[in-house]
């Protein structure tokens, strides 16, 4: 009886040893790092694409840029550098998606107040209307945070260029207008090599819940 007793101690002493063995590489499994792609142009739809770029398969990165602010600042890739930010495309009047998408970006904005590493930015698709002056209604309206989030506007044929060829992010009207465009839901994770590392429906509660959890990991990149 004795020995049953000590046969079933090792038992259970070996058994507890290979538990927490198995146990512990299930959990080194599901928490491996694993790092953000980097999008390129040929990983993208090709309707949000300019053609001149839709075959690129490497070395993508968003272009230098010059716009104004809702303050009248001139904002450039500078006021960016070594930053990671989301960017997106919208207009103050849109009266569809807009809305949803900017509650989601004051929602982003809560979340990294703090956060000198992350920043905000959104471009207008109608210069022509959103001037400075309105501009700084709508971030008044919004709670805006300056130096966090920066609302843009400029030369209509930059910004389209921009969202074409850089962001990858919005579609032409499909009339043949040169420079017209339709903006989409996209939110773009921007990295500090100026490098797109996600998309993401700025409708979508989830996907922004992503965006999030997307921004910590391109944190995690940074501290290896």
């Amino acid at each position: 009886m004795l020995s049953f007793f000590k046969d079933y101690k090792l038992f259970a002493l070996v058994f507890g040893i290979i538990s927490i063995i198995i146990i512990s590489i299930i959990y080194n499994t599901l928490n491996t790092y694993k790092p953000l792609s980097i999008y390129q142009p040929a990983m993208v739809s090709t309707e949000l694409v300019d053609s001149t770029i839709q075959h690129q398969k490497k070395y993508h990165k968003i272009a230098d840029f010059s716009f104004t602010n809702q303050n009248g600042k001139t904002i450039t890739q500078k006021d960016y550098k070594n930053k990671i930010y989301v960017a997106d495309f919208f207009f103050t009047t849109c009266r569809t998606i807009c809305p949803i998408m900017t509650n989601h970006m004051v929602e982003i904005q809560k979340e990294i107040i703090n956060d000198d590493e992350v920043m905000l930015l959104s471009h207008s698709v109608t210069p022509e209307i959103d001037t400075v002056a309105q501009l700084k209604r709508y971030a008044k309206r919004k709670g805006v945070i300056d130096g966090k989030w920066n609302l843009v506007t400029g030369d209509k044929k930059q910004i389209y260029k921009l969202a074409r060829k850089s962001y990858l992010a919005v579609k032409d009207d499909g009339d043949g207008h040169p420079f017209d465009m339709v903006h989409t839901e996209n939110f773009m994770l921007i990295d500090k090599k100026r490098q797109i590392r996600g998309f993401y429906d700025g409708t979508n509660p989830d996907d922004i819940d992503k965006l999030l959890d997307d921004i910590e990991i391109l944190k995690e990149e940074y501290k290896k």
